[in-house]
């Protein structure tokens, strides 16, 4: 069969429930929860409409020529009405996967953090964290404790468009953060024991992220978890400290 002479190929329904069903039973088998599963797909799917949205949304598209001015007004709103809509199909979509596990109440609303919200912190910070300094040695409890009340800071949608946040936090300040890691971090004379002890964890890029946004939302969750102020202070100082 030559799928050239098919004209264009499109998935039905059926056929996107099936490879969906087929990716929940994969991942149940290697153990990971089918509700965790379901939301990691969820935003999957919700960034896919977001970004053909940004694509399609973007400059450079114009109505054939030769049609008219009347034409290329209509067909100028027309994209228009249709872009919109995609815009409004991805916002509904991503406020599905984030209300669909049994942490999320609402979209809007903070609540208790979810395996698979941990998990994407991790994965975010890590890579940041490494561009920035070498391994590190902090016990892994901690880590999930850190990030538990990083990510307390926020709302289920806030959070799962974090990782970008991150990354925009860290190319915006790149040199104050290089600069910070080669003062404080692993390799420096600072020890790993102590007030600077969490510059030697991938969780500093998100503390120091919400420092700069959101520092009372930080403190208050950091009490609430009951983790030492000298670790919070010590990323302050290292934050502020002059160039």
């Amino acid at each position: 069969m030559n799928t050239a002479d098919e004209g264009r190929q499109q998935l039905d329904e059926a056929s996107v429930l099936n490879a969906k069903s087929t990716l929940l039973q994969l991942l149940a088998r290697a153990g990971v929860y089918t509700g965790d599963a379901e939301e990691l797909i969820g935003l999957v799917e919700a960034g896919a409409l977001a970004l053909a949205h940004t694509e399609l949304g973007g400059a450079g598209r114009s109505a054939p020529e030769g049609k008219g001015e009347l034409y290329a007004s209509g067909w100028a709103d027309g994209a228009r009405a249709v872009t919109d809509e995609l815009g409004a199909v991805a916002e509904r979509a991503l406020v599905r996967a984030v209300t669909s596990g049994p942490s999320a109440s609402s979209p809007d609303e903070r609540s208790p953090v979810g395996r698979a919200e941990m998990e994407r912190a991790k994965v975010a910070v890590t890579p940041l964290y490494l561009s920035f300094a070498d391994v590190s040695d902090l016990d892994p409890e901690v880590t999930e404790q850190v990030l538990g009340a990083v990510l307390r800071t926020m709302s289920p949608r806030q959070r799962a468009g974090y990782p970008g946040r991150l990354t925009e936090f860290a190319s915006a300040h790149h040199g104050h953060l290089e600069r910070l890691y080669a003062e404080y971090g692993p390799g420096s004379p600072i020890a790993i024991h102590g007030r600077y002890s969490l510059v030697h964890s991938a969780t500093s890029v998100a503390v120091l992220e919400r420092l700069a946004v959101t520092p009372s939302a930080l403190h208050e969750e950091w009490d609430a978890a009951e983790l030492p102020p000298a670790w919070l202070d010590g990323l302050t100082a290292a934050w502020g400290s002059p160039a």
